[in-house]
């Protein structure tokens, strides 16, 4: 702008004239820049298989072009009053310079570039907030980022909202020359109050926060709590978890306590897939080949089993009245743990029964001595 200026000065005499050759030549680059930057950073953004980057040069389109009019409607007015920046507001009681503009045209000047400034703080505040607004929802959508997800988008949106606006508002105020020092002491000092009183919910946003970022579990997962409590993850925000039964009742936890908690994922690993023991004991003296066969019958039947990894039986120790043994087989979904159980179970003990092994009960056999008979007489 710059050695534009020297030359339409050296160019132009009519004051006007500079003026508008010097609007003329912003439209002109604010043009070019314009295509420059969307016809060049879209060229770039085709590599990519992500539509945030289209989304953000949609957005940058009206910020490029209403910044470089803005410059170059403001060197204009400057050429219009033959006036070189920076502008020097004379004091009232000084005297007028001969040759030089007049004190309420310098004043009007200073106005009119802080009208404009604050215009392009607005112009550029509307993009930041669409561009936020577009990476956010992309990051929401994404396998990739844990922090943002569905259900904490609405929370992620507004804070950023609200960053972008108190980054803008403090902008406006120090081209205006307000003194914000104030401001930011009584929002430190309410921020301090509002804090303190509501510690519990900090506690639970913060750790919902560090539960959407370290992903212990997922939305669908079936998980196991220290106290007890078992169900399928339904919901996760930011203030607590919600978890359903096999009962179908829901269990809302804060997310401070899930957060302290030791938390089994059923579901976690690198499949769905979980593998399920029945333990069964057999009499001593019974065949053991036929035992292993029935138990791969009896898991090969039952049609929750997944074929892969197949089925296996363990003979696991010698207990006090029958041989332990343990089948093991995988299921493709936690869900289906207590069904298939139950399945296997029944299968196992009819196919027991059908071949003739015995499963054992603990039995006592208890011997009396001294002990009276019915006439008398000492047994």
């Amino acid at each position: 702008m710059i050695w534009l200026r020297e030359f339409l000065v050296a160019a132009f005499e009519d004051r006007a004239a500079r003026a508008a050759v010097m609007f003329a030549a912003a439209l002109v680059a604010a043009v070019l820049l314009d295509r420059i930057c969307t016809l060049g950073l879209r060229g770039l953004t085709r590599r990519t298989r992500s539509n945030i980057d289209d989304a953000v040069i949609a957005a940058l389109h009206r910020p490029v072009i209403v910044s470089v009019l803005l410059i170059g409607g403001w060197q204009a007015l400057l050429l219009f009053h033959d006036v070189s920046p920076p502008i020097v507001v004379p004091a009232p009681d000084a005297p007028q310079v001969e040759g030089a503009p007049h004190r309420d045209v310098l004043m009007t000047l200073r106005i009119t570039s802080r009208i404009l400034v604050t215009v392009a703080v607005l112009v550029w505040t509307t993009f930041a907030l669409r561009a936020t607004g577009a990476l956010l929802r992309g990051a929401a959508s994404s396998d990739r980022v844990r922090l943002v997800q569905p259900t904490s988008y609405p929370l992620f949106n507004h804070g950023s909202k609200l960053v972008v606006l108190a980054v803008a508002v403090y902008l406006a105020l120090q081209v205006w020359s307000v003194d914000a020092t104030g401001w930011l002491a009584s929002a430190g000092v309410l921020g301090l109050v509002l804090g303190l009183a509501a510690q519990d919910s900090l506690a639970n946003l913060f750790a919902g926060a560090f539960i959407l970022a370290d992903g212990p579990y997922k939305v669908g997962d079936y998980i196991l709590l220290d106290t007890g409590e078992r169900g399928m993850v339904t919901f996760i925000g930011l203030r607590s978890t919600r978890l359903m039964t096999r009962d179908d009742i829901e269990i809302i936890i804060p997310n401070s306590v899930m957060g302290r908690a030791k938390i089994v994922n059923e579901s976690g690993g690198p499949a769905r897939a979980q593998r399920v023991r029945v333990k069964v004991g057999v009499a001593y003296g019974s065949d053991l080949d036929l035992v292993r066969e029935e138990l791969l019958a009896a898991a090969y039947e039952v049609n929750l089993v997944v074929a892969e990894p197949r089925p296996r039986v363990r003979f696991r120790t010698f207990g006090d009245s029958a041989l332990q043994h343990e089948l093991l087989c995988w299921i493709p979904d936690a869900e289906l743990r207590g069904r298939a159980l139950h399945e296997l179970n029944t299968c196992v003990c009819r196919r027991f029964a059908a071949a003739g092994i015995e499963i054992p009960f603990p039995q006592r056999v208890l011997h009396l001595q001294g002990a009276a008979t019915p006439s008398g007489s000492q047994t």
